[in-house]
């Protein structure tokens, strides 16, 4: 995406100076010294797991961020866990019920 002066490729060193002082500039102190978007893809895996916090389909989400489905699903695993209410929910809507999702699996 970004060449350098001579048109190759930035050097990760340069790439990790100039996205420090970014942060630097962006984040209060306390968010600074924290993880909080402490390399460029933790940007990418905070967007990848919001898709699935969402509910966004996991085939989906895999084709958009160029994983296969079951790599999607080993290394985002934690956020898809938890989700079976939500699920339930849906499936409780598509077959007209009215309850909650404690009917859907009674």
């Amino acid at each position: 995406m970004f060449r350098s002066l001579t048109g190759g490729e930035l050097a990760e060193s340069t790439i990790l100076r100039v996205w420090d002082r970014a942060r630097k500039a962006a984040l209060s102190e306390q968010e600074y010294h924290s993880v909080l978007a402490r390399r460029p893809y933790d940007l990418r895996h905070a967007c990848v797991s919001t898709w699935l916090a969402a509910g966004v389909p996991s085939t989906q989400v895999a084709e958009w961020a160029g994983h296969s489905v079951a790599v999607l699903h080993q290394i985002y695993a934690k956020v898809l866990a938890g989700q079976e209410d939500t699920a339930r929910d849906r499936i409780g809507k598509v077959l007209g019920l009215d309850a909650p999702s404690e009917r859907v699996h009674e």
